[in-house]
C-alpha cells in the first residue's frame, strides 16, 4: 500500500510541474489519435450513412464483413501495415514506418469499421419518413441527408468520441509500426508499457492518470452537448 501511494504522490508530482517527457509523451498520443480519427470520420461517416439509407445487393454481406472487423486484432493490423511499409514491402519507398504517420494508418484502419458501424445504427433508428418527406418537400438529397443527420447527430457524435477512445488507449499498432522512439513516436501506452517492464511505475502511473483524465473530460464534454442541443429540441 506504501508502495501505491508513493507512486500516486510521485506521479501527481510529475504532472503538476509540467514535466517535458511526460507532457511530449501525451502530445504524441493526443495528436495520432486526433488526426487517425478525423481521418476515418470523414471515410466512416459517410460510409455508415449510406449503408443506412440505401437498399441494395450485398448490404447484408457488407455489414457483416463491418461488425467481424470491430473485433480486428491490432497486432494483425499491425503486421498487415507494417508488410506494405518495411523496406522491403510496396509501399517502402514511402520511409513511413516507425514515424507517427505510419500509426496514423494502423489507427485508421482499426477505428474506420467502428465509425461506420455506430453511424450506421444511429442512421438506422432514425424513421425513415424524415427524409422521405424532406425529399417531397423539394429538398434536394444532400439537404435530405442533412435532415437525418441532424436527427442523428447524438449517435455520430458517440460514434466518433468512441472511435478516439479506442485508439488513445490502442498500444499494438503504436508499438509495431511506430517503434517506441522516444521523443518522436512513443505513445501513452507504449510509454507505460515500457516503464512497467523497466520496474519504473512513477511515469507509467503518471500517464495512466492523464488518460483517464482525457476519457473523463471527453464524456463530460459529449454529455455537455447532449444536454444542450436535447434542451434546444
Amino acid at each position: 500500500m506504501d508502495f501505491l501511494s508513493q507512486s500516486l504522490a510521485a506521479a501527481l508530482e510529475m504532472i503538476w510541474s509540467l514535466d517535458d517527457e511526460m507532457y511530449f509523451i501525451v502530445y504524441i498520443s493526443l495528436s495520432v489519435s486526433f488526426f487517425s480519427t478525423l481521418i476515418a470520420s470523414l471515410f466512416g461517416v459517410p460510409l455508415g450513412f449510406l449503408i443506412a439509407v440505401n437498399h441494395f445487393s450485398g448490404k447484408r454481406v457488407l455489414i457483416t464483413i463491418l461488425n467481424t472487423l470491430l473485433a480486428l486484432p491490432t497486432v494483425v493490423i499491425g503486421l498487415f501495415v507494417y508488410a506494405f511499409l518495411s523496406r522491403r514491402g510496396v509501399l517502402g519507398f514511402l520511409g513511413m514506418l516507425y514515424t507517427p504517420e505510419a500509426i496514423v494508418v494502423g489507427q485508421v484502419i482499426l477505428i474506420l469499421p467502428w465509425v461506420a458501424v455506430f453511424t450506421m445504427a444511429a442512421v438506422s433508428r432514425i424513421d425513415e419518413r424524415y427524409r422521405y418527406t424532406a425529399l417531397t418537400l423539394g429538398a434536394t438529397r444532400l439537404h435530405a441527408a442533412l435532415v437525418v443527420a441532424r436527427e442523428a447527430r447524438f449517435g455520430i457524435i458517440a460514434a466518433i468520441i468512441a472511435a478516439f477512445g479506442r485508439v488513445i488507449a490502442e498500444i499494438g499498432i503504436a508499438m509495431m509500426l511506430g517503434g517506441n522512439i522516444k521523443g518522436f513516436t512513443r505513445t501513452m501506452t507504449t510509454a507505460m508499457a515500457l516503464e512497467h517492464n523497466k520496474g519504473e511505475f512513477v511515469l507509467a502511473v503518471a500517464l495512466g492518470i492523464v488518460l483517464l483524465s482525457v476519457s473523463l473530460v471527453m464524456n463530460i464534454v459529449f454529455q455537455l452537448i447532449q444536454g444542450r442541443y436535447g434542451v434546444q429540441r
